[in-house]
């Protein structure tokens, strides 16, 4: 550690009486990244605060020694928004786990901001109720990350995102000052809703250190079906017949090749007879034969119609969590390569137009590179993963990539969709946000930051 970052954590310790700073290698090597593999951690050491107050005093000597601050929660981000690379000090908030509240009446939990997303989930099932932002990451992500990049997952189709569960958020901004937004209230008409400013705001605008999140109640018993289409156009069609007719939750799509990859990765066998170029995992709603009589009778309707080429329906819990393998192991099963990610979002109208476009696009300017696509059929949110190959260096591919995402970017800029649908801007896709927010809008959220964040301590270099 060089002499400056040295300073800088001394001046934190002195600064904040029984503040735990880590500056040990291996320490700063695990919490200075996040799933991102393409830029080196290099943090000046790692705070550990233990409470409110201890954040607060954290922040007011950060601002005052100028010293930047990169939030850490479960660092599963895949946009580099963790990433502290350039002499930061990271706030982790492995310390700040506690559940705070459970109110029956309310429907509510309040954490505190490191408790992990699967906390949560247990928590409210404990109680009867349930939490219902899921997905692969949930061991191991933390509430307070989830907020800050407004999280999805799978079954945004049903429930929304993370912004739709919070009730209310207390923040530390780079004031020192303590912000309690909303306070849990479901009506509240009472000015600006700046809890809404701070999902999403990925670390930029303060520190969230408590949440107050939204429970409902549990899902009635469901289905799973695992189907296989051979074209978009046809999935587009099963997706509306199933939508019209059911209640679904979620409505997820893979490729062949991220069949293949999962199947590997995972020792699965194959999840249908027929091989098929798509498949889509359906999870709906089923208390009732009648309702499962209404699946039944879509699936042979979409398959009569020749939208189909084979297709199961799970016959209990055990196969339901046997057939999300498929969908959920996709991520892990790839990341050894590593992939150059891209999460982007359309409406759900033009997802066809928007991956025939791709498909074309990707022939002219990669046709090299392997690419794995799946995603949220149901909100519009797609995933595009270009695996690196194992003889090119991991600069070369990057810079590869960043020529492609210009190209993708005004792709996507073309048919209205986002560059980041849950994933955030962080630090790789900051050079492109022009692409989809206009000059005036980033002016308007350079001049939020500047109000909650004066001296500019708050994860330099990320989104803005």
């Amino acid at each position: 550690m060089n002499g400056k970052n040295q300073k800088a954590a001394a001046a934190l310790q002195r600064a904040c009486a029984g503040l735990k700073v880590v500056t040990e290698p291996s320490v700063l090597e695990s919490h200075g990244r996040d799933w991102t593999r393409f830029r080196a951690p290099r943090p000046a050491a790692v705070a550990f605060p233990e409470s409110v107050s201890q954040v607060q005093q954290l922040v007011a000597a950060a601002a005052a020694a100028e010293i930047a601050l990169v939030p850490s929660g479960g660092r599963t981000g895949l946009s580099g928004g963790a990433v502290a690379a350039d002499g930061e000090v990271v706030v982790s908030f492995d310390r700040m786990r506690r559940v705070l509240d459970f109110n029956r009446v309310d429907r509510t939990l309040t954490v505190e901001a490191g408790v992990v997303t699967a906390t949560v989930q247990e928590r409210a099932a404990a109680e009867g109720l349930y939490y219902p932002v899921s997905f692969a990451a949930e061991g191991s992500s933390q509430i307070g990350g989830n907020i800050a990049t407004n999280a999805g997952g799978i079954r945004v189709l049903r429930y929304g995102l993370t912004r739709d569960q919070v009730a209310g958020l207390k923040v530390v901004t780079g004031r020192g000052e303590v912000l309690e937004c909303n306070r849990g209230l479901i009506k509240n008409a009472s000015g600006y809703d700046l809890r809404h400013l701070f999902t999403g705001s990925e670390g930029t605008l303060g520190l969230i250190v408590e949440a107050t999140l939204r429970l409902t109640d549990p899902p009635p018993p469901s289905k799973v079906l695992l189907l296989g289409v051979d074209s978009m156009d046809a999935l587009m069609k099963v997706f509306a017949t199933l939508r019209a007719r059911l209640d679904l939750s979620a409505f997820e799509f893979f490729t062949d090749r991220a069949l293949h990859h999962v199947r590997v990765g995972q020792g699965l066998p194959p999840p249908l007879d027929a091989s098929c170029p798509l498949y889509v995992i359906v999870e709906l709603d089923c208390p009732t034969e009648w309702q499962e009589e209404a699946a039944m009778d879509c699936f042979e309707s979409c398959a009569e119609r020749g939208w189909l080429l084979d297709g199961v329906i799970s016959q209990s819990d055990r196969q339901i969590a046997e057939l999300w393998r498929y969908r959920e192991g996709i991520s892990e099963s790839i990341s050894h390569f590593p992939p150059y990610k891209n999460d982007l979002s359309v409406t759900v109208s033009r997802v066809p137009e928007f991956l025939r476009r791709m498909d074309r696009l990707i022939g002219e300017i990669c046709p090299e590179f392997e690419v794995v696509w799946y995603g949220h059929i149901g909100d519009g949110n797609l995933h595009m993963n270009i695996l690196k190959p194992a003889d090119l260096g991991l600069e070369t591919f990057e810079s590869r990539c960043h020529e492609i995402s210009e190209r993708t970017y005004a792709l996507t800029r073309d048919i209205g969709g986002s560059i980041s649908a849950e994933h955030g801007i962080g630090l790789l896709k900051q050079p492109w946000l022009d692409r989809v927010r206009s000059a005036e809008e980033i002016g308007f959220m350079r001049g939020i930051k500047q109000v909650f964040d004066p001296a500019g301590i708050f994860n330099p270099g990320k989104l803005l």
